[in-house]
């Protein structure tokens, strides 16, 4: 009979593993805020440092560059905000007549559908009822809560960048100071990348969108270029949404600009998947196209939209981590001494007795 002993410190490295897993799958959505505050403070740190030198005092600098970014998203909501409630509006009033102009459009192509006794059976009432409203006025608030928590995170991390420095380098063993400040360095670089590659993406996409629905002739088409480049960080979804609403507000013009609008959106967003991303990000994080890809990839399938987001961040500062290992441990020593040594510790025996046999012989010869 078999027995199998285990010690009571494995039993308890197990237990602290499973209450750390349970910890962190309940502690998950405060840790994704603090995450989220740590890239931001990283992006908008040597703004800040900037002001400083400037001769700014520190908390000035941070409310100063806070205001600004916040003063800029409340104009563009404004832009968007009351278009998006226009286009709703239309929407659930013209919903039937766009639908049967629709179904007749496919009917051209021996598509059959019931489009318009569909949208004629859409209970809006309920979509829009009390309780409806409650849980979306729920969903905002917990967005808005978020929101206001990153924010509060990042003011306070600019702030207190110097103590937080301080505090760090007390754990960092004396005269490794240089190759610490050389790796916060690096993972604020590739971070603040990652939010560099986000802006560009996000204008490339306003301006395409933008050009697109100006020459097609699409209403509010500076309302939607901006909703682009909003949901454009939004993964998986995001494209979507910048796709849909656009097409849908072209379809009320006619057919023929609908299917215009919707191939070139998304002709646009196979090129930013394809392309465009893994260029932008790969130069910005110092990566390769194709680890970005994989990590979009991995992460999406571990963490859903969250790891979508965290992803490329991640294996920026995965990568800043390697070449520091690598760089600690050094380059290799070049082999030396006589080749018999040179072989592996695990090589067969009889090859070692080969090459001395050579040897023997070209001696005897």
């Amino acid at each position: 009979m078999i027995r199998i002993e285990v010690s009571y410190r494995a039993i308890l490295f197990i237990a602290l593993m499973l209450v750390s897993l349970w910890a962190l799958t309940k502690l998950w959505p405060i840790i994704l805020l603090i995450l989220t505050a740590f890239i931001f403070h990283t992006a908008l740190l040597p703004y800040v440092e900037w002001l400083v030198r400037k001769g700014l005092p520190r908390t000035l600098s941070v409310l100063l560059i806070l205001l600004a970014i916040m003063g800029v998203l409340a104009g563009l909501s404004a832009l968007v905000v009351p278009a998006m409630v226009d286009e709703f509006t239309n929407l659930k009033s013209d919903l039937p007549e766009d639908a049967k102009d629709l179904e007749n459009l496919l009917d051209d192509f021996g598509i059959h559908v019931e489009l318009e006794q569909r949208a004629r059976d859409i209970d809006w009432d309920h979509l829009i009822s009390g309780s409806a409203a409650v849980d979306y006025g729920q969903r905002a608030l917990t967005i808005l809560l978020g929101i206001i928590t990153v924010v509060v995170l990042t003011a306070y991390l600019l702030v207190d960048t110097p103590r937080l420095s301080r505090f760090v380098y007390q754990f960092v063993p004396p005269g490794r100071e240089p190759e610490m400040e050389h790796f916060l360095t690096a993972m604020n670089r590739v971070v603040g990348g990652y939010i560099r590659g986000q802006v560009v993406t996000s204008a490339c996409i306003f301006v395409y969108t933008l050009i697109v629905l100006l020459a097609v002739g699409v209403p509010n088409a500076v309302a939607f270029a901006v909703l682009a480049a909003f949901v454009d960080i939004i993964p998986l979804i995001g494209a979507t949404i910048a796709v849909v609403f656009p097409t849908v507000a072209a379809f009320r013009e006619s057919p023929t600009q609908a299917i215009i609008v919707l191939a070139l959106l998304m002709a646009y967003q196979q090129f930013e998947d394809r392309l465009l991303t893994p260029r932008v990000y790969g130069q910005t994080l110092n990566l390769p196209p194709l680890v970005v890809l994989v990590a979009v990839l991995v992460g999406g399938q571990l963490l859903g939209i969250v790891g979508v987001l965290l992803a490329m961040p991640a294996a920026a500062v995965a990568r800043v981590g390697f070449d520091y290992w690598m760089e600690r441990r050094g380059p290799a020593a070049p082999p030396t001494g006589p080749i018999e040594e040179l072989l592996a510790p695990d090589e067969p025996a009889m090859e070692k007795e080969a090459v001395r046999g050579r040897r023997t012989r070209r001696r005897k010869v």
